[in-house]
């Protein structure tokens, strides 16, 4: 424990010589692993924990302590993340080329060094890959796009795919050519079969920092500001603006030319119809309930438009 402490800071209680063989939850840690808690509702699991150490917040200090080994933290969360990222740095080894021999880059395309092109990747004509960035197997960048240094592409991305643009023309669609490209920032990581679609006119952008989930859908000419995370599932139609530090939960959906001010947190599952220009956390969701319950509910809802005039009425009559 004294090397994890040494390496990332915090107030070791206990033995400094204990040796741990992995991370694993508080429910299920032995007495060779460590565990976390982050929130004083979950005291109860600190209890009858069996972790071997637990990294805990001042305010849980005393009951870890009696508890038996643990490391103080003012972020506990922050501190297991960082140790994640310990443990894998040390346990990880890299074998295998940098570029996978069954990649295909295209010879106009420019790869730093530095970077890793998994098996089966695709990286169009003029697309640039950034110094540290890893794609994973199965990611394709199409052609102009740019994505900055230290970024991670799960399988399966899909950076550049054209926008969905059509005209309607008698009864049939015309397409509307994608001429812009994408341009990604540095330190982002994009999930599992994620897709970002190139700008129609001017580039598609996500900014320094942002995190995508899995299944996440950007459509054409959205920017994306610094540090923001959107869960897996959730779609954003075209030229929509996400400001810095916004935080979209799991199949919420942001409509198109919309713009949502720093700081917006938005629930899984709503749907975003207006512009919102403050921070703050919101909902747009019909409460789950039996179904025969929702029906009767969903009928009142028809009505509330006729009651409020009633309302409007019976108030000016109290009036006069």
């Amino acid at each position: 424990m004294a090397a994890v402490v040494a390496a990332l800071g915090g107030e070791l209680h206990g033995d400094e010589a204990l040796r741990v063989s992995g991370l694993a939850p508080l429910e299920t840690a032995n007495s060779r692993q460590l565990s976390f808690l982050s929130n004083p509702k979950y005291q109860q699991q600190l209890q009858a924990s069996q972790a071997g150490c637990v990294i805990v917040g001042p305010q849980m200090r005393e009951a870890a302590i009696a508890r038996g080994a643990c490391i103080v933290t003012d972020q506990p969360y922050l501190y297991f993340a960082k140790l994640t990222q310990l443990w894998k740095r040390r346990r990880t080894i890299q074998v295998g080329p940098a570029l996978h021999p069954s990649a295909v880059i295209d010879e106009t395309a420019v790869v730093h060094p530095t970077a890793s092109v998994g098996p089966l990747c695709v990286v169009e004509r003029g697309a640039r890959i950034g110094a540290g960035t890893v794609l994973k197997s199965r990611v394709t960048v199409g052609e102009d796009c740019v994505v900055g240094e230290r970024c991670l592409l799960h399988p399966g991305v899909v950076i550049g795919a054209d926008g969905f643009g059509f005209a309607p023309n008698d009864g049939a669609w015309e397409k509307i050519e994608q001429l812009g490209a994408v341009r990604i920032g540095n330190d982002v990581e994009i999930g599992a079969n994620t897709c970002i679609d190139r700008g129609a006119l001017q580039d598609t952008v996500i900014e320094d920092g942002v995190k995508l989930d899995n299944l996440v859908q950007i459509g054409h000419n959205v920017h994306i500001g610094k540090h923001s995370a959107l869960a897996g599932c959730v779609g954003v139609a075209g030229s929509a603006t996400i400001g810095s530090q916004c935080t979209i939960g799991g199949g919420a959906i942001v409509l198109g030319h919309l713009a949502l001010a720093d700081g917006v947190n938005i629930s899984a599952a709503t749907v975003v119809t207006r512009s919102i220009r403050k921070p703050g956390h919101y909902t747009g969701m019909f409460p789950l309930d039996e179904n025969a319950n929702w029906e009767k509910n969903a009928a009142s809802l028809k009505q509330l438009h006729s009651l409020r005039e009633r309302i409007r009425v019976l108030e000016d009559k109290l009036k006069t």
